[in-house]
């Protein structure tokens, strides 16, 4: 439940899918993220530090752990179910198998509660 509660908090994941390639500064990571907000971003990479999923460079840059990879690779099944899904729903887009946009599968334009799912307030 731990597991949850952690990457199911926004942003999360797309911070841990950003990082799969490697080492990112602050701003490039947060530029990969949509811009996310400042604040937010600080508050998903000290939940992400403290859970020992990433870790900080001494030259400040974010890179995935051990932990971090194996929790990326455990993903791997959700990009493809998400792969197939976004076909489902667009067959005229579903070319999504190169790896930058494998990881911007966009559902509806809501969260589950129906709520816009850009430009909240998180």
């Amino acid at each position: 439940m731990a597991a949850l509660d952690l990457f199911g908090r926004r942003w999360s994941l797309r911070i841990l899918w950003e990082l799969r390639a490697g080492p990112l500064g602050f701003r490039p990571l947060q530029k990969r993220c949509d811009d996310m907000s400042s604040s937010v971003m600080r508050q998903r990479l000290t939940e992400l530090l403290d859970a020992q999923v990433i870790h900080q460079l001494p030259d400040s840059r974010y890179e995935l752990t051990p932990l971090g990879h194996e929790a990326r690779h455990a993903l791997d099944p959700l990009v493809r179910w998400a792969e197939r899904w976004a076909a489902t729903i667009d067959p005229q887009g579903a070319d999504h198998t190169d790896d930058q946009s494998a990881g911007r599968v966009s559902p509806p334009d809501t969260v589950g509660d129906g709520a816009p799912e850009r430009g909240s307030a998180d």
